[in-house]
């Protein structure tokens, strides 16, 4: 560990008490808000993209808080993000394998997954989202429930002739979010044995790169 950090106990105290107490996702929004006014744009989006990612799980991380992704063939945890165009988060949950505050059984469709984003996208962004793109996992069950809360969910299906990986116009802004995650080396696993704080260490990964676009500032991500 770095030498100037504070004692292991104070660091974990502030840690689960921004957790429990909202104060990471608070930070978090001020940050999303004011990036996206900077790119001229109205606070919260009318727009978001749903997706989600299975990861592993590290030794010792309870096997009641994890579970077996039966499509992907991935034992561990699936994290549920909703983000907007510029790939900044909107909601997140952590899902009991089968990132919004939700924790599902392994058993769990994407459908499970895509209800409760939506859910929180619409909560979050206080009515502003209208419409949601998301990928042929989830189903019609999403798109029924995305028009109770009335918004449009619209599956973006992938052309058959396509051959390897094609980004599809505004859903690929997703998988560029999962990316930029994927440098927090916390997060390329689950670490966590509670699955909220490992929705408050995708909050907290977002800050950083958040803090990053505002100040301009080039990616170090080799000390992230």
């Amino acid at each position: 560990m770095p030498h100037d950090l504070p004692p292991k106990g104070a660091t974990y105290y502030y840690f689960a008490k921004w957790r429990d107490d909202g104060t990471d996702k608070t930070i978090h929004d001020l940050l999303r808000w004011h990036l996206r006014e900077k790119k001229g744009r109205l606070a919260d989006p009318s727009l978001v993209v749903l997706d989600t990612q299975s990861v592993h799980v590290a030794a010792g991380v309870a096997a009641t808080t994890t579970g077996w992704d039966v499509a992907k063939k991935v034992p561990g945890r699936k994290r549920g993000l909703a983000v907007d165009v510029l790939g900044l988060v909107i909601a997140v949950i952590a899902v009991i394998a089968v990132i919004a505050v939700v924790v599902l059984a392994a058993s769990a469709h994407e459908n499970t997954a895509g209800i409760a984003l939506l859910d929180q996208a619409a909560v979050v962004t206080e009515g502003s989202v209208t419409k949601a793109l998301v990928d042929q996992g989830f189903k019609n069950t999403v798109v029924a429930h995305g028009a109770s809360l009335g918004i449009a969910v619209d599956i973006v299906e992938r052309d058959p002739a396509d051959k390897g990986f094609v980004p599809q116009p505004k859903r690929w802004v997703v998988e560029q979010t999962y990316g930029i995650l994927m440098f927090h080396r916390r997060l390329i696993r689950d670490y966590e044995h509670r699955p909220a704080s490992s929705e408050s260490r995708v909050y907290r990964a977002m800050t950083d790169a958040m803090s990053r676009r505002l100040t301009s500032a080039t990616p170090s991500w080799r000390w992230t």
